[in-house]
Order: structure tokens, then sequence, then C-alpha cells
């Protein structure tokens, strides 16, 4: 594939040939003029020559880069002549769904030309040979996404502090699944309308979505029990009380990163509350005061749990599915671990690998479908 180059520069700051400049990214017309701005849509990737795939980004009037969440460093866009354009090639790996944004003197932006976005500042890039993700409708940056109006306060008690936990009967109502980081899945990704289009098109039984917002991450999704013992005492009467119905015998917890691996401490230490489990990407890593460390990843395999897991505990009531990023080189050896000992302690198990590194945007198919199976 050509690359764009900036030579022959013309006295006006354009260069020579311009009106080709991005050709190889199906964007006809002069760089920077009205023409070539009206019809720019990008992020829009070609495949690199030796495999993998480049992608363009375009940002029109200001110095800037492009951030990305986990997978990359920031990438600095390039000013083309002396127009309003800038640009990046970015050379990309198959199979990848990231999370970015524009990062100016001015702030952090989506990207003005993307439909797909992820919250007011974010956008989302995929690869053309990343898998779809059924249910998840595309989302504006400047869209406002649909909330449950189903809410209680969830106030005092083991966690301390006030949050509003929102719920959602999908489809009628029926087993809790239980969402961490419920704000995530409320304002940034439509989980709500995601899950009642799988459960109308029959992916997935009815269910009631109760989204749990984190007021201190660290300290809640560590591994330790206060958490889990006010979901166990505190939430089901107040869910109760909101009059969506509610199955907390088939309950299930669905968490990522931290979330994910409290999940899993609650399955180990709460078998009789938590028996079906959806996790992606678990900060199985993680180790008292591990996440102080220069380099967190960096203590023993599979951390705290998988040392737990070593003890066998009997884990043959337990429904378990672990997705992880295909590009999350160094929380994979982790995540293996944690899983074959899990098998291995008679749980059952599905693991799966996503076309992302740690992000949510490539969490989202995996989301719904592991929610399924664990309700199978």
């Amino acid at each position: 594939m050509r690359r764009v180059t900036e030579q022959a520069r013309t006295a006006d700051g354009l260069t020579a040939g311009v009106e080709d400049a991005f050709t190889e990214f199906g964007l006809p017309g002069v760089a920077g003029t009205a023409e070539f701005w009206a019809a720019a849509g990008t992020p829009v990737s070609v495949p690199a020559d030796d495999g993998g795939w480049v992608t363009l980004f375009l940002w029109r009037g200001s110095p800037a880069s492009v951030g990305f969440e986990s997978w990359s460093e920031p990438v600095p866009l390039r000013r083309w002549g002396g127009t309003d354009c800038w640009y990046a090639e970015v050379r990309m790996p198959p199979r990848l769904r990231v999370t970015y944004q524009f990062l100016a003197d001015d702030g952090a932006h989506a990207d003005p030309f993307n439909p797909v976005g992820a919250g007011g500042d974010r956008s989302i890039a995929a690869t053309p040979d990343a898998p779809h993700q059924p249910h998840w409708p595309l989302v504006g940056a400047d869209d406002v996404l649909p909330v449950p109006p189903a809410r209680i306060r969830w106030a005092g008690g083991r966690l301390g502090g006030r949050r509003t936990v929102r719920i959602h009967p999908a489809g009628g109502g029926g087993p809790v699944v239980l969402l961490l980081d419920g704000d995530d899945w409320l304002y940034l990704h439509p989980a709500m309308t995601a899950f009642d289009s799988a459960v109308a098109n029959g992916d997935m039984p009815p269910v009631t979505l109760v989204f749990v917002p984190a007021k201190d991450r660290a300290a809640e999704f560590g591994c330790g029990p206060e958490l889990w013992e006010a979901v166990r005492d505190e939430l089901p009467p107040l869910v109760a009380e909101s009059g969506v119905p509610a199955d907390w015998d088939r309950l299930v917890v669905a968490g990522q990163s931290l979330g994910g691996l409290s999940a899993m401490y609650a399955a180990l230490e709460f078998p009789e509350l938590v028996s079906r489990v959806a996790c992606q990407s678990p900060s199985f890593w993680w180790t008292p005061g591990a996440p102080d460390l220069a380099d967190p990843l960096g203590g023993p395999l599979g951390g705290v749990v998988a040392s737990r897991l070593r003890e066998r505990p009997d884990l043959s009531g337990l429904r378990v599915a672990f997705d992880v990023g295909e590009h999350e080189t160094r929380m994979l050896p982790h995540c293996e671990l944690a899983e074959t000992l899990a098998e291995q302690a008679g749980a059952t198990v599905r693991v799966s690998r996503s076309a992302s590194a740690h992000d949510r945007a490539g969490w989202r198919h995996a989301l719904l479908r592991d929610v399924a199976w664990a309700l199978a």
C-alpha cells in the first residue's frame, strides 16, 4: 500500500498531487477542502503490506493526538500541508476493537467523523476483521442513552456512602444479572438496549438487570468480604421494594477487570450466593498491595485467586465464563492459570478471547453471550 507523503511542497503549503492524498482510504478530493470534509468518514482501515491494518484517523483544525484505551500510547497527528487537516496512519493488528479519543489542548474529544461513540468524549474503532457485536446499537457521542426508570437508593450499611442502583426487567424480568461498574454500562455502553435486543431475539431468557455503581473500585473490588456481605444482606430487599421481578436464586454476576476479580472472589467465598459468573479480563494479578507497585502485573501468576484455587475448593456447582482481550499479552498468563485451576476444581468453565485489549468496547459481545451461557 502507498503511504501518504508530503513532498514537492508548493508555495501555498500544499503538496503536488494532493487531489489523491487519501484515495487509498477511499477519500477523494483535495485534503482540507469543504468537499473533502463533507466526504470524510473515519476511521477507515486498509490492509498493511505485511499483515494487519493501517487505519486512518482525521481531525480538523488544531494540533492533537489520538489516545487509545489500554492498547497503545497516544499517537501524534500530522498536519497535511498548510490545511486544517490533521491525520494519523496507525498500524493495527488483526482483530482489534478499541476505544479512542482525540487529545487536544482544550481537552479530550470524540471523533466527529465516527458515528460509533462511547460516551460524550470517546469513540470506538474496529478493524474490518473484528467480529460483529450483535445487539449493540450504534450510539453517537451526542446521544443520550436511555436509563431504567426503576431505581433505588442504597445508602449506609456495610459499604457506607450513597449510590443509585438502576433496575431493568429485560423481557419482563427474571434471574438477576448483577452488573458491576453499572454506571459504565448505563452511560458509556447501552447495555439496557443490548440486553433487551438479546432477549427479544431469543438469544437470552428474560433477566432483571441490576446496575451497581462503584464508589471506590480499588477498595470495593479487592478480595474482601464487605461488598458481597452487603449484596447478600442489603441489596435483595431494596430491589424487592422497587416492584421489579427479581429471581436471586439464579443470580449471575458480571464484572470486568477488578470487577471480574471481585466476581470470582464472590464465587469462591460466597458460593451460596454466587454460582454463575461472567467475567471479562479479570484482574487475577491482584494480591494485597499489588495495585500500588510500579509493575502491578509482575507478581505471582494468578495472584490471590490462583492461590485460593490451589486449595481445590469444591466448585462443582459453579458455572464461570472467562473472557480476556487477545491483545492483553501480560494479562493472559494470569488468566490462563486461573481458568485451568477453576476447571480442575470442578467448575463448569467457558473460555474465550475477545478482539480487544483491556477495553469494554471489546468485551461487550462476551458480556451478553456469557450471561446467556451462565443461565443455560
